[in-house]
């Protein structure tokens, strides 16, 4: 799904004048903006239409229809998002509360994650690690557990991948990258500072960086090459990482399942090579 709203934010810096106005507006009413037509929107954003026109093929959409009607799909997202942020644990929550509210959480994050989650983003990133020397994966916290997982994941496959969780190996990492691998950084909030810094240092040395994050405007987002978005269904200061770390591990699972899909055979039969008999399979 293509983002609107990430996109006018990335496209602000270098807008021209004419279309200043349209994309400001949008960004400050994308609700309203989603129900005007293409007139109402001139109209309201002192613009014209064909300005209007021009800047949604910039932006990587057809037309104008095409703009709208994926603008309404994302305020969808986010309304519901907001609504399952309201799901919030209370004090005199019984036990059956919890389970709904935990429950529900998690399943709308997981649905909103699905339907922001470009195909031609994923295919591009599928084909970058089928091409790369080496993955580094970089996570802290929750998402340092996520990058653990695919870590095991693609090293099952015999890619040659790397993991570690202290911050300082990250950075060493990071610093020895080269164009011929790819830096995968895995952070819901975006923002978190030993990422961003382990994402500029991985772009310096030419690798080519994808960011598995939340659907959001952040710092790690506009470095990344590839976005792989999760819904914003977590406050930022909360008790644990919860629905957004399902929705990581999510995305993850895509990948690695796109991955074996496009190198079947060698994949299969790499499998087999590394499984490790547990219990009863070692007797038998």
């Amino acid at each position: 799904m293509k983002s609107v709203l990430v996109r006018f934010q990335e496209y602000e810096a270098k807008v021209s004048g004419a279309e200043r106005l349209v994309v400001r507006f949008i960004q400050e009413h994308p609700k309203e903006s989603s129900a005007y037509s293409i007139h109402q929107l001139a109209e309201a954003s002192f613009s014209s239409a064909s300005t209007i026109v021009r800047l949604c093929k910039k932006m990587g959409f057809s037309g104008y229809k095409e703009f709208q009607k994926v603008l309404i799909a994302e305020m969808s997202i986010r309304e519901e998002s907001d609504n399952a942020k309201n799901q919030d644990i209370q004090k005199d929550d019984k036990l059956e509360n919890l389970i709904a509210k935990v429950t529900y959480k998690n399943i709308v994050s997981l649905e909103k994650t699905r339907k922001l989650l470009d195909e031609e983003v994923v295919k591009q990133c599928v084909d970058l690690l089928g091409e790369c020397r080496n993955i580094c994966f970089f996570g802290i916290g929750s998402s340092l557990l996520v990058a653990q997982d695919a870590y095991m994941k693609f090293l099952r496959i015999g890619k040659i991948c790397f993991v570690h969780d202290d911050c300082h190996v990250q950075f060493l990492h990071a610093k020895n990258l080269s164009s011929k691998d790819v830096a995968i950084i895995i952070s819901y909030s975006g923002l978190t500072e030993e990422m961003i810094r382990c994402a500029e240092m991985a772009k310096e040395k030419g690798a080519s960086v994808i960011a598995v994050t939340r659907f959001a405007d952040s710092k790690l987002a506009r470095i990344a090459d590839y976005k792989l978005y999760v819904a914003a269904s977590e406050v930022l200061i909360r008790s644990g990482a919860m629905s957004s770390r399902i929705s990581q591990l999510n995305v993850v699972d895509i990948l690695y399942t796109a991955y074996l899909n496009q190198h079947f055979e060698e994949t299969a039969m790499q499998v087999k090579k590394t499984y490790i008999p547990k219990g009863q399979d070692k007797d038998s």
